[in-house]
């Protein structure tokens, strides 16, 4: 590796969790769906609700049971949703195709790698533990890790101090409007990633990301790691 190679590199590139370094559709889907059937209507295909799962149990019980945020019964079912989720959480969530080898490509050239989700930090840190990346990850940061949660750039901000790499020279990946937004304000560049839930109404390629992928293939290609 050449001492220009090493400078074009990232220092350091993190991952949002839901949608985009794992698949947890179905896991999150889970608790809606029981919900759901208890109180009598019919279960939501996965693929109906996917597109809420990277909103968290605010865009899942808004399309699942018709409750948004601010209504009188959204935090008992808020609850309901978290308590669920939290007995398995695991069943199904996977890592992406082919995100296996990015992580493994980022290894490889000894760049650092972490998570900044909006999930809950415990949350974060069992599903890294699952997928057999907890000692992988340099970090994992919840949404409660930091007083904020994104699009705020301090969890973002909060990583690179762990990682012990300027901002600027890291890269953050997301498929939802709030990762950029975070990504943007913490100095970051950001690259969109277009295979996940993506649930916006504005289409990904309009959310202003320095980069678009359509699969965890095109990651190590916009790092500049593949020639």
């Amino acid at each position: 590796m050449s001492e220009a190679q090493a400078r074009a590199w990232p220092a350091a590139v993190f991952f949002d969790l839901d949608g985009t370094l794992a698949d947890t559709a179905d896991d999150l889907a889970a608790p809606v769906n029981a919900m759901r059937i208890e109180r009598g209507l019919k279960p939501l295909a996965v693929a109906d609700l996917r597109p809420y799962a990277s909103m968290g149990a605010r865009g899942l019980i808004g399309r699942g049971l018709g409750v948004e945020r601010g209504h009188p019964e959204f935090d008992a079912l808020r609850d309901d949703f978290l308590a669920r989720y939290e007995t398995a959480m695991c069943v199904h969530t996977r890592l992406f195709p082919g995100m296996d080898e990015v992580l493994a490509a980022l290894e490889r050239h000894r760049i650092p790698w972490g998570v900044v989700s909006n999930k809950f930090e415990r949350y974060v840190k069992r599903i890294l533990a699952a997928l057999g990346l907890d000692e992988r990850a340099i970090a994992a940061i919840g949404g409660d890790t930091t007083r904020y949660a994104k699009p705020h750039p301090e969890p973002l901000l909060h990583a690179a101090r762990l990682t012990g790499v300027a901002p600027a020279e890291a890269y953050y990946v997301g498929d939802d409007l709030r990762d950029v937004e975070a990504g943007r304000a913490a100095g970051m560049r950001t690259i969109v990633a277009a295979y996940g839930f993506c649930g916006d109404a504005l289409p990904p390629h309009q959310w202003g990301g320095d980069f678009l992928v359509e699969s965890p293939a095109e990651i190590p290609i916009r790092l500049g790691l593949v020639r």
